[in-house]
């Protein structure tokens, strides 16, 4: 861990969704008496489809000053390496747990003028692909997986070719998807 690395001896505490609401008077409570909070996260920027938004908020309602060093994204790590126009994006945070919702959400962003980003878990991956791959099988996609860790993998081609990949590969780790406008530029060939 890096606190130990660094010689720090900090009390942590954790922050999740099923918690959020009940730390926040607690941690707004240490603030008031003096003491300092850092919300850090394993993986990604806390807030950032990561629990904290609520107690930013509080925080900021409470009138204490917020300071932002963020770390590595998920987003605009796969944004930067994937090859398609960064800008402008859209990030849409995870995709709908149902097939519907997210069926509905897939063929808007294959429509989009923006390139598109959703996280997804590996667990619904493959019927995902499988979703873009029905819709719009030559349409350019991007799957990334274990971004900002030590076994960070990039997909990238049609969204037909993703899928037969996945499908061959069983899919492993978080995942951020990214895709193509529906008019990409000139410059894109691949």
């Amino acid at each position: 861990m890096l606190f130990k690395h660094l010689g720090l001896k900090l009390r942590l505490i954790s922050l999740n969704e099923h918690n959020e609401a009940q730390r926040i008077p607690q941690l707004l409570d240490h603030m008031r008496a003096g003491g300092s909070v850092a919300m850090v996260s394993d993986a990604g920027i806390p807030t950032i489809s990561d629990p904290g938004q609520r107690l930013v908020a509080a925080t900021v309602q409470a009138g204490f000053a917020i300071d932002s060093l963020p770390g590595p994204s998920a987003v605009l790590t796969a944004l930067s390496a994937s090859g398609l126009p960064t800008t402008p994006f859209y990030f849409g945070g995870f995709l709908p747990h149902k097939k519907g919702a997210r069926t509905t959400e897939l063929v808007v962003a294959l429509g989009r003028a923006a390139t598109s980003i959703y996280f997804e878990s590996p667990y619904r991956i493959l019927d995902t692909l499988e979703i873009l791959a029905a819709a719009a099988p030559e349409h350019r996609i991007v799957a990334a997986r274990e971004l900002t860790k030590k076994f960070a993998e990039f997909q990238r081609g049609t969204a037909a070719k993703v899928h037969s990949h996945f499908q061959a590969k069983p899919p492993k780790g978080e995942f951020t998807l990214l895709i193509a406008p529906a008019t990409p530029p000139k410059w894109l060939t691949w």
